[in-house]
C-alpha cells in the first residue's frame, strides 16, 4: 500500500467556533484537502481524463473521531494514507496531530467513477491509476 503523506495546516480564525475550538465540519474539509495534495504528488488529479472518460471518486462513507480539539493557530500534521484498495474503491485514513498527540482520525471510502453526462457509474480503478496509489505518498511535507 502507499506511504504516509504528510502536511502541515494551521487552524485559521474562521475555523474556529465561538469557543475558539476548530468547528468538526473543517476535519471533513481537511481530509479531502490531504486527499488532494496525495493526488498530486503521485501527479494526479481527484478528477482526470482518461481514454474511456472522465474519471472522479465520489465519496460512499466518511466518518471523524475526536479525540482532543484543535485552536485557533495551532499548527496540526495531518497523515494521511491509503488503507484499502479494492477493485472500484479506495478507503483513506487521516490522522490529525498537534505537538505529537493525535487528536482526530477520520475516514473516507470513495469510490472510482467514469463521468458522463453529469452521471456517475462506478468503475474497476485503471491499472495507471492504481500502479500510482499504491507506488506513491512518500512525498514531501506540504504546509499551507
Amino acid at each position: 500500500m502507499a506511504a504516509e503523506f504528510r502536511s502541515i495546516r494551521m487552524v485559521q480564525f474562521a475555523e474556529t467556533d465561538l469557543a475558539g475550538v476548530m468547528h468538526f465540519s473543517n476535519y471533513f474539509r481537511w481530509m479531502e484537502e490531504a486527499e488532494h495534495a496525495f493526488m498530486r504528488s503521485v501527479g494526479m488529479s481527484v478528477v482526470q481524463e482518461q481514454a474511456e472518460g472522465t474519471i472522479s471518486w465520489p465519496r460512499v462513507t466518511v466518518s471523524c473521531e475526536y479525540f482532543a480539539p484543535a485552536h485557533f493557530e495551532n499548527q496540526i500534521e495531518l497523515r494521511f494514507k491509503i488503507t484499502d484498495l479494492a477493485e472500484r474503491s479506495m478507503t483513506y485514513e487521516v490522522e490529525f496531530y498537534r505537538d505529537g498527540f493525535r487528536i482526530a482520525r477520520g475516514r473516507t471510502k470513495a469510490v472510482c467513477c467514469k463521468m458522463a453526462s453529469g452521471k456517475f457509474a462506478a468503475t474497476a480503478i485503471p491499472p495507471d491509476i492504481r500502479a500510482k496509489i499504491i507506488g506513491g505518498g512518500a512525498g514531501p511535507v506540504a504546509t499551507s
